[in-house]
């Protein structure tokens, strides 16, 4: 149970989710993309930042990371008072960082954790230190319900590179092995015309194998940061894992094809994230506070 406002609305609420994460300055991925996915599916979305980059479509030209004293008055502030129902973590840029994550939810018990270990932006450029993915691995791996590397993320947490569809699933299989309860392994770098993800969960035998067309596009940049918020929210409206990254697929190929065509600056363009947006409902309460809201399939 999270902590939750108790005035004269305490009756009815939103889906509330928490994105940690870095600001992207150009509006494609980091924060600005969470918080576009989250009201795109009809979620009340909140922020704590973990980075400030000076970034665009063409690349990154500056990292300025927010002090831990900060990232965790900004999560307190929101714990606090209005509380949550999910949560993404994305950039995490420092080992402190980490720690300071790793402890806001083992105080607040916070629900729903959907951990996107951000290591390198679309236009290549790198965005943790090398000395963070111990600790990320260490303090974070154990407290998500679900990690969603992509190829080039879980080729450095493993040390070695991914080259073919056959390899995701025994990699999904050792980064389980590292801590985590369930892993999404994102296959889309790998060439071909169908993009394979694997999602694999401690306790369930076979992995469950994801396909879809590739979509011809340069514009793909915050694809990451977009599909782990769209998992957030699903898991914060009350779906289970696997229906929640599911739906979170559709609604990122939707978005992707929807911006395939259009220019937004000079190099890796942006999804449209709100080419089909859901409106935002309010829940009735079960008491005092919900963690969840109504269970949807």
């Amino acid at each position: 149970m999270t902590s939750s406002s108790s005035g004269p609305c305490a009756g009815r609420r939103y889906a509330r989710v928490l994105s940690i994460a870095g600001s992207d300055s150009g509006g494609g991925a980091g924060i600005q993309a969470d918080l576009k996915t989250f009201s795109a599916l009809g979620c009340y979305g909140m922020t704590a930042i973990t980075a400030i980059t000076a970034q665009n479509t063409c690349g990154v030209t500056g990292i300025h990371g927010i002090p831990p004293e900060m990232l965790k008055a900004q999560i307190d502030a929101v714990m606090q008072d209005i509380g949550v129902d999910a949560v993404k973590i994305g950039m995490l840029h420092s080992p402190e960082v980490v720690r300071v994550v790793a402890d806001a939810i083992r105080t607040y018990d916070m629900p729903h954790v959907v951990l996107d270990p951000v290591m390198v932006a679309t236009s290549g450029d790198r965005l943790i230190a090398q000395e963070t993915v111990g600790v990320l691995v260490q303090e974070l791996f154990p407290l998500a319900e679900v990690v969603t590397p992509n190829l080039d993320e879980a080729g450095w947490l493993l040390g070695r590179s991914l080259q073919a569809v056959e390899a995701l699933e025994p990699a999904a299989q050792e980064l389980l092995a590292l801590g985590a309860r369930a892993v999404l392994l994102k296959g889309g770098h790998l060439p071909g015309d169908w993009v394979v993800d694997v999602l694999c969960a401690r306790g369930i035998l076979n992995a469950q194998k994801l396909q879809s067309q590739r979509i011809a596009t340069s514009n793909g940049h915050g694809t990451g940061c977009t599909l782990s918020s769209a998992i957030a929210a699903h898991l914060a409206l009350g779906r289970a894992l696997p229906q929640a990254v599911e739906h979170a697929r559709q609604y990122i190929l939707g978005a992707i094809a929807a911006g395939a065509d259009v220019t937004t600056g000079h190099g890796h363009g942006p999804l449209n994230h709100g080419y089909a947006p859901v409106p935002q409902r309010s829940y009735l309460m079960a008491g005092a506070d919900a963690s969840a809201a109504p269970a949807q399939s």
